[in-house]
């Protein structure tokens, strides 16, 4: 029996997966996920995480995952339709009386997914022939040995027109069907259908379940466009499919990052490299279901994008098609690759690491919206920074929801005052006289105690982030007096939160592609910091505790000054006992408290 999808959409909708799993399996809360021991395997440690926003479960240890239906149907060892009546009583739902027609459509659905499955088994098979050498010697020229085009499914269609309508039609299928999946083409003029693919490298596309729908073709010689895709059919549409799905699925419930890459030897070359979440659009731009589809996997995907000016016109399309769908926490950051660099170039000649680096500077969609404004106006005159003003609220305002929306006009509000400060009427922020006379209002001055603790603690990070995950909550809540320190802490650690696993070089590149590269070049050649700088993760460990112990020191000193002043004041017993119990806590003064 075949169930409407929008029936198993709304079954998954109003059952958590945490509520189903949590009924089998104990449970702990773990940030946004659950954890809990494996049910499919023993093990000691929790190893299986449950995510609700993604609608999965995942075991990092033996590779089971699913959605709620796949839970019940392993755990209770169910059949699909066994599984899936539990869950609609579960959560009050009729399961839908069975309908012939689209029993029949499922059927036919599943020859075509048949069919196309033959055609890349022939691809594959016309490959390794023969007539197959020059897409051979065109994947060793790219680096690309047989076992590479095993795991990728590559194949080669062969220049004969016929060829594989022969070999689908003494399979069984008919005309009509090869047609309907977009592999033959009939003349107008009557002749006998033609193959689609003729002499080209073929790159597979699969479903989210790992079933080929579809193919690319790269032509090897000839005249013809350089690369063609499958046409929509049944079981394809091509803005909602992204090459490479299913293995980026996968990926993600792994903890992986998604990276949108060009093309399909991008993503080969990415995957090859470590990176098991590229994926790439299918031969346009990213198309919002293309976007929906992403944030299916993970709620920030990278988009990447070469260095020269296409590239950068192209990130700006795709962020004025991602403006309208942000919402809050799903967003996209954006990696520009060096000039004239696509993925496959760039680490087949530097490396991993050289593409590691790119997506440890990634930018956020509001610092390209900044960047792209303020290159578009005149900004040495009152009227263009009023313009760029004008300019970044009407992209703010393309936001659909409300709530991100208001944060982007905070966002950009802020990055205007410290750009260009300025208070309504003309005020700007300064310690000069007004005409009348009198000073204006001053800003208290930061003391130098607090802007010297700013000044090591941001170094001890920028030097050693593996200390980051300890000591987060103590960085975030330091009082830093300077605008710039400030800032560069915020960006410090959304960098961390996002990738825990950079190293002190790709977190300063990260920080100066994000426009702090002058705070960092003053805070290293800063004599106060050289010394956090040159320790070890140990000494800075101790030296962090040091510092928030002296810290503590201080503010303790700081109550006791003010609980002696309140005893004097009202001379009560109470406060003259709090008085001298905070005598006694600063007399307890510990080692080594002096100042950074």
């Amino acid at each position: 029996m075949t169930l409407p999808p929008a029936f198993l959409d709304e079954l998954r909708t109003r059952l958590p997966v945490s509520e189903i799993v949590g009924q089998r399996v104990r449970l702990t809360r773990a940030g946004r996920e659950h954890k809990g021991l494996c049910p499919f395997h023993k093990e000691k440690t929790p190893s299986f995480t449950v995510n609700d926003d993604k609608g999965f479960f995942h075991c990092f240890g033996c590779g089971a995952h699913g959605d709620i239906i796949g839970f019940v149907m392993q755990h209770d060892h169910l059949a699909f339709m066994d599984a899936v009546e539990q869950l609609a009583s579960q959560a009050g739902m009729q399961v839908p009386a069975p309908d012939p027609r689209a029993t029949a459509e499922a059927e036919r659905r599943k020859g075509l997914h048949d069919l196309v499955e033959s055609a890349c088994a022939f691809f594959q098979d016309a490959l390794e022939a023969p007539p197959g050498r020059s897409a051979r010697d065109y994947l060793r020229g790219r680096g690309l040995d047989g076992e590479t085009a095993r795991r990728f499914r590559l194949g080669y269609a062969p220049a004969e027109s016929g060829a594989l309508i022969k070999h689908l039609k003494d399979a069984g299928y008919e005309d009509a069907a090869i047609e309907a999946v977009g592999l033959s083409r009939r003349p107008d003029d009557g002749r006998a259908p033609y193959s689609f693919f003729r002499n080209r490298l073929m790159f597979p596309v699969s479903d989210r379940r790992d079933r080929v729908v579809a193919f690319g073709g790269r032509l090897l010689d000839g005249d013809g466009p350089k690369y063609i895709n499958s046409p929509d059919s049944p079981i394809f549409h091509k803005g909602q499919m992204l090459y490479g799905l299913a293995r980026a699925n996968k990926a993600a419930g792994r903890g992986h990052g998604v990276i949108v890459a060009e093309g399909y030897m991008d993503v080969i070359a990415l995957v090859r490299a470590g990176f098991e979440g590229a994926v790439a659009p299918l031969g346009t731009a990213v198309t919002e279901d293309q976007l929906r589809l992403l944030w299916r996997l993970t709620d920030t995907p990278t988009l990447c994008f070469d260095g020269d000016e296409a590239g950068r016109r192209a990130a700006w399309r795709a962020i004025e098609r991602l403006l309208p769908m942000l919402q809050p926490d799903k967003t996209s950051r954006i990696a520009f690759l060096p000039d004239g660099e696509d993925p496959d170039s760039l680490i087949a000649a530097q490396g991993r690491q050289a593409m590691k680096d790119v997506l440890g500077a990634t930018v956020t969609v509001a610092d390209l919206v900044w960047r792209q404004e303020l290159t578009a106006h005149a900004l040495e005159t009152p009227e263009g920074r009023a313009g760029l003003r004008a300019g970044l609220n009407r992209q703010a305002d393309r936001i659909g929801d409300q709530t991100v929306r208001d944060y982007y006009r905070k966002d950009f509000a802020a990055r205007l005052e410290e750009k260009f400060p300025w208070r309504p009427g003309g005020r700007r922020h300064s310690n000069a006289r007004s005409p009348t006379g009198l000073s204006g209002a001053r800003p208290r001055r930061p003391r130098s105690a607090d802007l010297n603790l700013a000044k090591v603690l941001l170094a001890t990070i920028l030097g050693h982030p593996a200390l980051f995950a300890e000591v987060e909550e103590e960085l975030a809540e330091t009082r830093i007096p300077d605008r710039s320190l400030d800032a560069l802490r915020g960006d410090i650690i959304l960098s961390l939160s996002t990738d825990p696993t950079l190293d002190s070089n790709g977190l300063s590149a990260h920080l100066t592609a994000h426009g702090h590269e002058s705070v960092v070049s003053r805070l290293m050649s800063d004599d106060r910091v050289k010394p956090v700088l040159s320790a070890t993760l140990e000494e800075a460990r101790a030296k962090w505790a040091d510092y928030f112990a002296h810290r503590g020191h201080e503010r303790a000193r700081a109550d006791h000054r003010r609980a002696w002043t309140d005893a004097t004041r009202h001379e009560t017993q109470e406060s003259r006992d709090r008085a001298k119990q905070l005598g006694a806590i600063v007399a307890r003064r510990p080692e080594n408290l002096d100042d950074p």
